[in-house]
């Protein structure tokens, strides 16, 4: 990595993981107000679908044919890692305090490394079989097993489920077998995202309710368009954009790695707009499973460079 072009690399990365971890407090609000996590996912993705419209068709300008050649990849990634991992993640939200919710949704984090060690024999080290037991431990106190407060399994189910869609993200961004730029690659993804539950709204499968009540952001009575302007435009296309840069300096690798500071990010963001804050030991949880990540990465970044497995088709 070259000094200051990595420098900026970096400056995206944080900028990338905090204006994704807004997403949690703003998605929050619109459900507290009324709306379906659907309705949320939907509104967001498909308007930052609509925002990314034109810088997408003057990249797709200079890469004829590449959204064609990558079908595959882009059903895949806009059907489980943008739709689906939002609609969990969402539901979760609904269910759980929005800091538990993305703790849960970055064990996909841990299940990247199984993937990669079942699927393509990248069998971990023992740094890794460490962090993967940290984020174990640490799941175990985020949801309290052995305290008195009630668990909300549903939210649980829901936070996991968000954790394969992670893990999808991941696994299909690192592919070397797509070659289509990351913008028209994200604007893509969104459009059938969004299109898709659209579809299933209309065939009543998924609740899409919205209203216009306003929502409670910072101790104070907001619009609603307040709320969906910054899930779409800033935790949606600035962190999609600024997540791209990252990539494209720091390498996939270690631009996750600092990506899990979305984590610290989402605690601090929802204690502030929405006054949540995990108790005492799901504190320490937290901590756990983000030393646990941070050691599954640091021992990725150990390892000698090889080029990412290819995702078929």
């Amino acid at each position: 990595m070259r000094g200051g072009y990595g420098g900026i690399g970096l400056v995206f990365a944080l900028l990338s993981a905090a204006t994704f971890a807004m997403s949690g407090p703003l998605a929050s609000a619109l459900i507290e107000a009324g709306w379906s996590p659907a309705a949320a996912v939907t509104a967001r993705i498909g308007t930052a679908a609509l925002v990314l419209t034109i810088p997408a068709v003057l990249v797709l300008r200079h890469a004829r044919g590449a959204l064609r050649h990558a079908a595959g990849p882009v059903l895949l990634y806009g059907t489980v890692a943008v739709a689906g991992c939002q609609l969990a993640f969402f539901n979760a939200v609904a269910h759980l305090s929005v800091g538990v919710a993305l703790l849960l949704e970055y064990l996909g984090s841990v299940l990247v490394v199984g993937w990669l060690w079942l699927r393509h024999g990248q069998r971990p080290r023992r740094l890794t079989v460490a962090g993967a037991g940290a984020a174990v431990l640490g799941l175990l106190l985020v949801l309290d097993v052995t305290g008195s407060g009630d668990l909300d399994v549903v939210g649980v189910l829901w936070g996991l489920a968000a954790a394969v869609g992670l893990a999808t993200f991941f696994i299909v961004s690192a592919s070397t077998d797509n070659k289509l730029p990351a913008i028209p690659m994200a604007w893509a993804s969104m459009l059938i995202g969004s299109g898709l539950l659209i579809v299933l709204g209309a065939a009543g499968l998924v609740p899409l309710q919205a209203n216009t009540s306003d929502v409670l952001l910072l101790d104070h009575a907001t619009s609603w368009l307040v709320a969906l302007a910054g899930l779409a435009v800033i935790s949606a296309v600035i962190a999609y954009v600024t997540g791209i840069g990252a990539a494209r300096r720091l390498g996939a690798k270690v631009a996750s790695f600092v990506g899990l500071t979305e984590v610290l990010f989402a605690v601090l963001f929802a204690w502030l707009m929405l006054g949540q804050l995990p108790r005492p030991i799901q504190l320490v949880g937290g901590v756990f499973i983000v030393a646990g990540v941070a050691m599954v990465r640091l021992d990725e970044l150990r390892t000698p460079q090889r080029p990412e497995p290819v995702l078929a088709a």
